[in-house]
């Protein structure tokens, strides 16, 4: 079990920090998708260790791999208009879009 969790905070550290680092739009939706990745993680492998009978875990997992991909197809979205509009995706950009 200390195995998994430890790949799964590896994973999230990894995460936030590309999340804190990137100035790239889609990098920082990747960090997103690795920290998700960490949580799905734990989230099996609590449920493996804590409750084996039933699969509480996996469907938390699976719902939250619905939200990611829900996430990434917004993401990429905002990300095609911004490119659209401004010939980059770069964070510092997007005030532009405030009212």
């Amino acid at each position: 079990m200390l195995q998994y969790l430890a790949l799964a905070s590896i994973l999230f550290a990894i995460g936030i920090f590309g999340v804190l680092t990137r100035r790239n739009t889609i990098g920082i939706l990747m960090s997103l998708e690795l920290m998700f990745n960490a949580v799905n993680i734990n989230l099996v492998t609590f449920n493996k260790y804590i409750g084996p009978d039933n699969l509480t875990g996996q469907i938390f997992a699976t719902f939250v791999i619905v939200v990611a991909a829900a996430e990434a197809v917004v993401g990429l979205a905002i990300v095609l208009l911004l490119y659209r509009n401004w010939r980059g995706i770069e964070v510092d950009r997007i005030n532009l879009m405030k009212w």
